[in-house]
């Protein structure tokens, strides 16, 4: 068996080239480096390079063209790797805050963008979908009294700049922030204000102080809204609030109930206090024009008076008894003469002067002077008192 000498013809028996001096005429594979060999050959010639085989050529200008080879398929996956790195997208809800050599170079917006690779850095930051951080604790309130209070924040990121290169973790500072502005606001208010009306102004207050806070720190987010979502007493100590705010819903109770009694007492007071006001204005009017009726009166009286003293005295002297006797049943007549009581139809005197009936008696006349005439009946007693007088004084008696 033959060796093929560097540069000779290859045996007829190896097609492969491999050398009969180790194969021989055996038919079988090529040996794996003599294949990774010509692959390499290969490549150069695709790449330029030169063959291997020629004449003259050597194992050292083999091993240099494989090296090539190799060289050329790094410098190609380098230069792909590259450009691989060059590009990236900004999605819709992203902002890229892009740093070159560790400093702040640009913010880009959604797209297709390039970069340097190496040399700048880029950090993708979601601005447009709302965050949610969740806060609880214990603290005491102005009144010192212990209060669990949980809250609830949704905030998203308003300056991605900010946001990447002011504070080195976001959400720890949102929650430093978020606990004390919670501690600033319910250390200045009661437990009542905490735990009933004042849970909703709680909330506002703490949204308005945290938000300070992190346009101070420079965080670069925004507030959307803060929730409280409850507030309550320790656990120890519940069963005894609990009995306190029944307390107060009885006390509120009682107070709506005499605020309706109120309402329907005062306008039927206020009423009564009117009629009874209108009721005296109408009774001082009465009043008023019944004395200046009597004094007007008392004036006319006067000068009848002046002019006739005796039979004006008399008159009022028989006015003064008709007002005495005029609700009596009986009559009394008293005479200058033995004494003696006379009977006077007083029946028929009432009869004639006002046409009352014959059923009623003296006691009718009680109260009801529109139907006896009770001057008319006086003036009838006198005339026959007159008459009787007169006879008597004639006849002597």
């Amino acid at each position: 068996m033959a060796w093929n000498e560097p540069g000779g013809n290859r045996n007829d028996n190896d097609p492969w080239g491999t050398g009969g001096g180790r194969r021989g005429n055996d038919q079988g594979p090529p040996d794996l480096d003599e294949a990774l060999k010509k692959g390499l050959e290969k490549l150069n010639r695709m790449l330029g390079g030169k063959g291997g085989r020629s004449g003259g050529g050597s194992g050292s200008g083999e091993g240099a063209g494989g090296f090539g080879a190799v060289l050329s398929l790094i410098a190609i996956l380098v230069v792909g790797y590259v450009i691989y790195q060059s590009f990236y997208t900004v999605d819709e809800q992203e902002r890229a805050v892009v740093l070159r050599f560790g400093e702040y170079a640009r913010t880009e917006e959604p797209g297709l963008r390039f970069k340097v690779p190496l040399i700048d850095d880029v950090y993708k930051v979601r601005v447009t979908n709302v965050r949610t951080a969740e806060s609880q604790g214990q603290m005491l309130t102005q009144d010192e009294n212990l209060v669990t209070v949980d809250l609830q924040v949704q905030y998203r990121v308003s300056n991605a700049r900010d946001y990447v290169l002011n504070v080195r973790d976001s959400n720890q500072a949102l929650a430093f922030a978020t606990d004390s502005a919670l501690r600033h606001e319910v250390g200045s208010a009661t437990l009542d204000e905490v735990l009933t009306e004042g849970r909703a102004e709680l909330a506002i207050n703490v949204e308005r102080r945290l938000q300070a806070f992190l346009e101070e720190y420079g965080a670069g987010l925004q507030i959307i809204r803060v929730n409280v979502e409850s507030t309550q007493p320790p656990a120890a100590v519940q069963d005894a609030f609990r009995e306190v705010q029944r307390a107060r819903e009885d006390e509120q109770r009682l107070i709506e109930e005499a605020e309706t009694y109120r309402n329907k007492v005062v306008p039927e007071a206020r009423g009564q206090a009117q009629r009874m006001i209108e009721e005296a204005n109408a009774y001082k009017a009465k009043v008023v024009e019944t004395a200046r009726g009597e004094t007007a009166r008392y004036l006319d009286l006067l000068e009848v008076y002046v002019q006739a003293p005796d039979v004006t005295r008399e008159r009022l002297y028989i006015q003064a008894l008709e007002n005495v006797l005029s609700n009596t049943s009986k009559v009394l007549v008293d005479t200058q003469s033995s004494g003696n009581m006379m009977y006077l139809p007083l029946d028929q005197i009432m009869r004639r002067g006002g046409g009352a009936s014959a059923d009623n008696s003296l006691g009718g006349l009680e109260g009801s002077s529109s139907q006896v005439d009770i001057k008319s009946l006086t003036d009838e007693v006198l005339r026959e008192l007159r008459n009787r007088q007169t006879t008597n004084s004639r006849t002597g008696r």
